[in-house]
């Protein structure tokens, strides 16, 4: 009953909303922006669209025409979806059930961690927009990675850069994978089904089926969202350490080797964070 109560009362919001628009040629062009500026892409939409584009004012075509470019650009969205659903849609249909993405993001900075994350998505609740995260804005990363963590299940793992001096780069980073996948164990009934890892290696010493994809944070949507949650993760880790070694500028570089952060190693040295083992860090250590 109260499912029906919600349909009548979206039903006449809709026919409400419309209303607002048989009256178009009674408003200013400043009007119509302002009615027109929150509208989703639903349904209706296009009906406003036929309403506005038989305005004979120029500025109301512009307005239509900016509500048609908001739906190309949805649709392109969606359609990006799907292309990146098809080998995650496979493997459901072949009885894979927790397909887990994974990606990794800090291997090439010379200062700080580098952080894994493993991302199993609800097929149900659908994250538009994911793709590689070198690919997005920072405010566009933010924004999906707090809705991957409210729709997805999520675990991240790091190694330290003295790990990294330790193991070497690229072991230091399955290190941080399959710590990621652990801390994904514990929301989960039983061990996943099959691991997406993007790349062109597969995670030793993990009893789990494995998949390496190439590319795969810019093809396979679980990829994806895990290459947002390891870059704004580690970011984060990255924006605390500025605060405690300004020399270097990490709010900017994010520990990457620009000049800037080669100038200041030079004349700074290298603090604790540092990844020693790479060849542009200096071993003079930090002064106090």
């Amino acid at each position: 009953m109260r499912n029906d109560q919600n349909f009548k009362t979206k039903k006449s919001k809709e026919q409400n909303d419309l209303k607002d628009f048989t009256k178009i040629s009674e408003l200013t062009i400043k009007e119509v922006k302002k009615l027109t500026s929150d509208l989703e892409v639903d349904q209706k939409l296009p009906e406003i669209i036929e309403i506005l584009e038989a305005d004979s004012r120029k500025g109301v075509q512009k307005i239509a025409a900016q509500l048609e470019r908001k739906i190309a650009k949805k649709e392109a969205v969606i359609t990006k979806w799907k292309q990146m659903n098809e080998i995650e849609a496979e493997l459901s249909a072949q009885g894979y059930q927790l397909i887990v993405g994974i990606d990794e993001a800090g291997r090439g900075p010379l200062a700080g961690p580098v952080v894994a994350a493993a991302v199993i998505l609800d097929p149900e609740q659908k994250i538009y927009g994911l793709d590689d995260s070198k690919k997005l804005s920072c405010q566009k990363r933010e924004e999906l990675y707090e809705e991957i963590y409210s729709k997805a299940l999520v675990g991240v793992g790091k190694a330290s850069s003295s790990e990294i001096d330790k193991y070497n780069i690229r072991e230091a980073t399955f290190v941080a994978m399959k710590r990621a996948v652990k801390n994904l164990l514990p929301n989960l009934d039983k061990h996943p089904d099959i691991l997406l890892v993007d790349g062109n290696a597969l995670i030793p010493n993990l009893t789990m089926e494995q998949k390496a994809i190439i590319d795969g944070d810019a093809d396979i949507n679980a990829i994806a969202a895990a290459s947002i949650i390891a870059k704004v993760s580690r970011d984060n880790i990255i924006f605390e350490y500025a605060k405690k070694y300004p020399q270097y500028n990490f709010k900017s570089n994010k520990g990457y080797g620009t000049a800037e952060h080669i100038a200041a190693l030079e004349k700074h040295g290298s603090s604790p964070v540092h990844r020693k083992s790479f060849g542009r860090v200096p071993k003079r250590k930090l002064k106090d």
